[in-house]
């Protein structure tokens, strides 16, 4: 199954690699096995992607590839969505 959330611009980076994780696994975002943070540094993916920098970050968690983009994309298994 492939993913997406769509987000507001608000939500942190973090939060929107879990939700669309979780929707590509189609699971509640609480119920990720194993949690994310064996996979990835959330509080240094929150640093990588301050206003103004560039650039973005891949990942593999549980069968799913996962890209994060400083513009807050967030890709899971080639389907993206951008922030509103």
């Amino acid at each position: 199954m492939t993913a997406t959330t769509m987000s507001e611009a608000h939500e942190s980076v973090g939060t929107r690699v879990v939700e669309a994780i979780a929707e590509a696994a189609g699971t509640d975002p609480f119920s990720l096995e194993p949690p994310l943070y064996y996979s990835i540094d959330m509080e240094a993916l929150e640093r990588l992607f301050r206003p103004g920098t560039e650039g973005q970050v891949s990942f593999e968690y549980s069968g799913h590839h996962v890209v994060v983009g400083s513009d807050g994309t967030v890709t899971v298994d080639g389907i993206t969505d951008e922030p509103r």
